[in-house]
């Protein structure tokens, strides 16, 4: 059957990917996006995941278009590097603000519905970063690791209404933001990865769409790591 899913930053990049992914499914995709235009073939609905009433107003639309959210993918992210001793109170706080209680603020939203009808699926989209740290990026880590402690403290409290909660943490992904890096970066990057390559978005989709149907149904409080080997262990 045919599911209500909203997908959070799904204009572009691994948020696309997911979303082409679930609609091949069969599902019926809404995606939120910030500025520009929204992908075609999808509800697209502009939202500022920052601010709770325009979070509240993309529900309302996804609702009335396609009923109540029965996935939630939150993907939407945003990324401000600098060292520590350089970073802004702002820059820490603005990506927490999004990447962390951005999540909060629509996982909130949709487990509304989710606890009326006694089911639902939430898959937050972290990263390898926010297991492994990063040099430069304590704002964007912190923001992504908090994202594990949200998901199994809702895997709890949710999973009698069979509600799932997981994690997805993807490593270094085929994007334009790592096709902008230079072939040395990149030839540094794949030498720290066991599988040597970068991943594919649609590999991270992939994972989505399995957490997110009938055959993990099991699976709540799990991080899975989509990231060539590059942060085991952890």
């Amino acid at each position: 059957m045919s599911r209500s899913v909203l997908v959070t930053g799904g204009s572009r990049g691994i948020g696309l990917a997911i979303a082409r992914e679930l609609q091949q499914a069969g599902d019926a995709v809404a995606v939120t996006y910030r500025s520009g235009e929204p992908p075609e073939g999808f509800l697209g609905v502009q939202c500022d995941i920052t601010d709770y009433a325009q979070v509240d107003a993309a529900f309302k639309t996804v609702e009335e278009e396609q009923g109540p959210v029965e996935v939630l993918v939150a993907n939407a992210g945003i990324t401000k590097d600098q060292l520590l001793a350089l970073m802004s109170e702002e820059d820490f706080t603005s990506v927490l603000d999004t990447n962390l209680t951005g999540s909060f603020r629509v996982a909130k939203r949709a487990v509304r519905g989710m606890m009326r009808k006694r089911t639902g699926r939430i898959v937050l989209i972290s990263s390898v970063v926010g297991l492994l740290g990063s040099g430069g990026q304590a704002n964007y880590a912190a923001s992504k690791a908090g994202l594990v402690g949200f998901a199994r403290s809702l895997a709890r409290e949710l999973g009698s209404r069979n509600i799932t909660v997981n994690v997805v943490a993807p490593g270094f992904v085929e994007t334009d933001m790592t096709a902008a890096l230079s072939e040395e970066r990149q030839a540094e990057i794949k030498k720290n990865v066991p599988l040597g390559r970068y991943g594919s978005a649609e590999e991270i989709a992939k994972t989505v769409r399995f957490l997110s149907g009938p055959d993990a149904a099991y699976i709540t409080g799990a991080v899975i790591p989509v990231d060539g080997g590059l942060g085991m262990g952890h």
